[in-house]
């Protein structure tokens, strides 16, 4: 029994020869706009059993802050309920988070620190 010979190649799929290159050919119009990543907040809580100090050290260990710009923002953690210790994208935010938390827990502390959408 013989085999079938192959089928003839499709005109369409081939790229020359053609009078009508673009016959058939659709336009795609294309968003080359980008966007801004959505900027996420890293706030501070306060708690009655964190030590001023601890929340200091840590603002100057994982945000970079000077002492004094870690004061300040201790300070206002204290007496308002929180305070905001930097803006990042969601992936930053969220890992200087996990990082704080991890470093509190091992020292046994109850710090609560949050990232929320700016």
């Amino acid at each position: 029994m013989a085999a079938d010979p192959p089928d003839p190649p499709d005109p369409r799929l081939q790229g020359g020869g053609s009078d009508h290159d673009d016959e058939g050919s659709t336009d795609v119009d294309v968003d080359t706009r980008t966007s801004v990543p959505r900027r996420y907040k890293v706030l501070f809580h306060n708690d009655d059993y964190t030590t001023m100090e601890f929340v200091v050290e840590c603002l100057t260990r994982f945000f970079h802050k000077t002492p004094t710009e870690a004061t300040h923002i201790m300070l206002t953690v204290h007496t308002k309920g929180h305070a905001v210790a930097g803006v990042y994208t969601r992936d930053v935010a969220e890992t200087k988070v996990a990082n704080v938390l991890k470093h509190a827990r091992e020292s046994g502390m109850p710090l609560l620190v949050t990232a929320e959408p700016e």
